[in-house]
């Protein structure tokens, strides 16, 4: 919108550099896990080891931070060799990190730009996690081919996860291809695991640990809850290694950090006058806000909004434009960014700097308000995530 350009045109100067598309990010990950296995059509581009098989086990909300904050807990992946610090994709949210994992594309180009965003068509927003629109077709709404299928042609290819995603929206948009293979609890996924991989074929495996993540919005990461549902993990992945067969790669990383954001954080913006005047949509994330503005919109209500949100959060949040954020690259590359993708990101976005999350309690339940856990910014301990190679 040429208005909120106008009112903003360019960057914060202390936002931090968008991610490293194509080089250290998340959508890296399972493309050279393939490419490792000699699978034609991918770029081993993190520099794997050849392999016949290889686990990539995602860890939803292993953050670098908190790894390192608590390493103590965690011996296996304390010891395990350190590939890179990678990049989650932006937002830093679960949606837009595993579909970029998945299809091994920046959001700009695979669509999924938030956790939950506008769908233009309908103008409504949607969710793209746990409640996926059913008016919204996965594979038409990320239309691109995924690292999966792609492999699936050339090796084994299996999913590891619990039952109720065997046919999410999600696993459906960014995750297809080859077998899902449901198991509920962290000892039968690490059985489950070593019996789809001792059939002795090469094999690509995706193996999915969401308890951290939860627990972490729960409770928050830095609660003793956390540290044992990492402990659970970093257990799990000692049983996991000591029998995976001999020419097995097992990865770990995750798809975002996480910030804990006290009661007093919590702010419910459409109770603070002016936050949302000349605001169609609220969408994205409580550290990452997208506000998709009344097609009418002038200049000067754009400069009233934005001085509402500096009157009422000053320094603590980050705010910039749209088009400032797609031509700076933290959608992707500029030139990859699907044009039916642009609508779907918001017109002003509000990103948290400090420990602080945003609702719009006219849309959303006032339970949320209880979360204390929190991602989707861009600080490191939200952006930053390790690449482990455990085998």
């Amino acid at each position: 919108m040429r208005a909120v350009e106008e009112i903003l045109p360019g960057l914060p100067g202390d936002l931090p550099q968008p991610p490293r598309y194509g080089r250290r990010t998340v959508a890296e990950v399972m493309s050279s896990a393939a490419a490792s296995l000699g699978v034609p059509g991918f770029e081993d581009v993190l520099g794997l080891p050849a392999a016949r098989r290889v686990v990539v086990v995602l860890a939803d909300g292993l953050g670098r931070a908190q790894l390192r904050a608590r390493a103590g807990h965690a011996p296996t992946l304390a010891g395990a060799r350190n590939l890179a610090t990678l990049d989650a994709a932006f937002p830093t949210t679960t949606a837009s990190s595993l579909a970029s994992l998945g299809t091994g594309a920046a959001p700009g180009a695979h669509g999924l730009v938030g956790y939950d965003v506008l769908d233009p068509d309908r103008d409504r927003v949607v969710n793209q996690l746990g409640g996926w629109d059913a008016a919204v077709d996965p594979r038409a709404w990320q239309p691109l081919p995924t690292v999966l299928e792609r492999a699936a042609e050339h090796v084994d290819v299996v999913t590891v996860s619990r039952y109720k995603f065997a046919d999410s929206g999600l696993t459906n948009a960014a995750l297809r291809g080859g077998r899902f293979v449901a198991a509920e609890g962290p000892a039968a996924r690490v059985s489950t695991a070593l019996d789809q991989l001792t059939a002795g074929r090469d094999a690509l495996m995706y193996f999915y640990w969401d308890e951290l993540d939860r627990t972490g919005h729960a409770k928050g990461w830095e609660s003793w809850e956390w540290t044992a549902q990492l402990e659970e993990l970093d257990s799990s992945l000692r049983r996991l290694v000591a029998r995976v067969p001999a020419g097995t790669t097992v990865l770990v990383t995750g798809d975002h950090g996480m910030v804990d954001v006290p009661p007093d954080a919590r702010v419910d913006v459409s109770r603070v006058p002016g936050l949302l005047d000349g605001v169609r949509h609220t969408a994205g994330e409580p550290r990452m806000v997208q506000l998709h503005l009344e097609p009418d919109t002038t200049a000067g209500d754009v400069q009233a909004l934005v001085a509402a949100w500096r009157e009422c959060f000053g320094s603590r949040v980050w705010l910039f434009s749209r088009e400032a954020a797609l031509e700076a690259g933290y959608f992707g590359p500029p030139e990859l960014v699907r044009e039916a993708v642009r609508a779907r990101i918001g017109d002003l976005l509000v990103a948290a700097k400090d420990p602080l999350a945003l609702f719009d309690l006219g849309r959303v339940r006032p339970s949320v308000l209880s979360m204390v856990g929190q991602h989707g910014s861009l600080t490191r301990a939200e952006r930053e995530v390790p690449l482990l190679r455990l085998s």
